[in-house]
């Protein structure tokens, strides 16, 4: 008897091997195939010199002199001027919000829905007391060792210059696009947007536009951000994250530290249990949204080990949720997570603070809200004496596009056509861009940057040393070249 159930046993143990064996191997590879291209000839030494200009107007956000901010953001109107006739020859140029710009290139088909492409002329300051850290000055716009030193040439007028670069070659080549484009450059993104995304989203919906799809900056051509993937992986942003401060806060009566309440009621102990509830206690995540179709995508390229448990989540499911919640990338494309950033309580040793407070920041996953997320943490902290107010207005998660609409299928296909050697997927985006005001009037929102993105790279955005490589640029010309020249027919 024993060895029947055994021998049975084993059976349904092989049986449920070979289903999971047989459903990975039918998983084929969903890498669209496409002949190969021939590379677009571009004027690297030109381009170079453009972008350093660009970065030698200093439009950085937020700055408290105004009529020396507008003066950085003329200078680089003037430059876009000089290198770029023809587009301002041919395009009709509006200056929106003070400093933003919208180019309308005219389509012949009125009918045929516009596209349009969005970049940001602003950048975000380089922290006081770094710039000695710098190899070259950060706006100085040097041009040295193949590379283009300075803040903003990854985030972001890299897409700027090379959009504009890839519009200007359409041009002086005679192409005349069927559909209208927009080029949109914000002056405001790294703040908001509100001065600059969001009047052009209104002029735009108050001439009726509707948009086919924006590209807006986002993911981007990357190595080693999956474990397994051997190949470059270019990720094409469906959605972004929202984001949440919260403030929590707890009073308590001041007094002298030699005399102090009981254990867990003073200002400080009362919020540091809160925090430490908190932080062991995450938003409920998972493989779903974009990261199932991240996911999905990638498992066929993976190694067998690999690919097997993504291919089979029906049965593995948890136990691989619990491995990439481990990583801080695979976990954050997973879940709302929560950051604790700020504490401030006390100013003297011997004195008990009669206030602590604490600042949580949120980036707010797609299907979740910023009622949701309080609803959360007032759970999680389980204390009414801490007292959670939002900071600002959050920014909610934007809504989710489609992988498999026509114009994901083309951005997907350029892609592989300018970066043969990647493999492309649908993504998340965890920071937030210009081009969620754009969603009103789009039927589709997407997040790239055609730029190969080395770990090395990714601390240099927003951080020290930022530069770009003159071969990133021409790439980053290709790209765009292409992606408007199959749009646009």
């Amino acid at each position: 008897m024993i060895k029947r159930l055994l021998l049975g046993l084993l059976g349904l143990v092989a049986l449920l091997a070979a289903v999971l064996v047989v459903n990975t191997l039918r998983q084929g590879s969903r890498q669209v195939v496409v002949p190969a291209l021939q590379v677009l000839a571009v004027d690297k030494a030109a381009v170079a010199e453009s972008m350093a200009m660009a970065v030698r107007a200093k439009t950085v956000s937020g700055l408290l002199d105004p009529v020396g901010v507008a003066l950085e953001f003329d200078a680089l109107h003037a430059h876009l001027r000089k290198r770029y006739p023809l587009v301002h020859a041919t395009m009709e140029r509006e200056v929106v919000g003070a400093h933003s710009l919208l180019y309308t290139w005219r389509g012949s088909d009125a009918q045929a829905k516009p596209i349009l492409l969005l970049a940001h002329q602003d950048v975000v300051p380089v922290a006081p007391g770094t710039e000695s850290l710098w190899k070259k000055p950060p706006f100085a716009g040097v041009v040295e060792e193949g590379l283009v030193w300075g803040r903003g040439t990854l985030d972001n007028k890299s897409n700027l210059i090379t959009q504009m670069e890839a519009a200007e070659m359409l041009l002086k080549a005679g192409f005349k696009p069927r559909r209208t484009v927009y080029l949109a450059f914000g002056h405001d993104e790294e703040v908001g947007g509100r001065l600059g995304a969001v009047p052009t989203v209104a002029l735009l919906k108050q001439r009726g536009v509707k948009l086919e799809y924006v590209l807006d900056e986002g993911l981007a051509v990357t190595e080693g951000i999956l474990p397994g993937v051997k190949q470059p992986l270019a990720l094409i942003g469906l959605a972004e994250k929202g984001i949440l401060s919260l403030r929590l806060t707890a009073t308590a009566a001041p007094g002298h530290s030699s005399m102090p309440p009981a254990a867990g009621n003073s200002a400080i102990g009362m919020l540091s249990a809160a925090l430490t509830r908190l932080d062991n206690n995450p938003m409920p995540g998972g493989i779903q949204g974009a990261a199932a179709e991240l996911f999905a995508t990638v498992a066929p390229e993976l190694p067998f080990g690999q690919r097997l448990a993504m291919s089979n989540l029906w049965l593995l499911k948890p136990v691989v949720e619990n491995m990439l919640g481990k990583g801080a990338s695979t976990n954050a494309m997973m879940r709302t997570t929560t950051a604790l950033t700020i504490v401030n309580a006390g100013n003297k040793e011997n004195v008990l603070p009669g206030k602590a407070e604490a600042v949580v920041n949120f980036r707010i996953l797609p299907g979740d809200t910023s009622e949701s997320v309080i609803a959360h943490v007032k759970r999680a902290i389980a204390d009414p004496r801490i007292e959670v107010q939002p900071i600002s207005a959050a920014a909610e998660a934007s809504s989710v596009s489609s992988s498999t609409a026509d114009a994901y299928r083309l951005i997907e296909r350029t892609v592989r056509e300018v970066f043969p050697d990647s493999l492309v997927a649908p993504g998340l985006v965890l920071a937030g861009t210009d081009s969620r005001h754009f969603e009103s009037i789009a039927e589709q929102t997407y997040r790239f940057m055609p730029i190969r993105f080395k770990s090395e790279d990714l601390t240099r955005v927003h951080g020290t040393d930022e530069r770009i490589s003159i071969d990133q640029l021409a790439d980053m010309v290709r790209f765009y070249h292409r992606l408007l020249e199959q749009s646009a027919k």
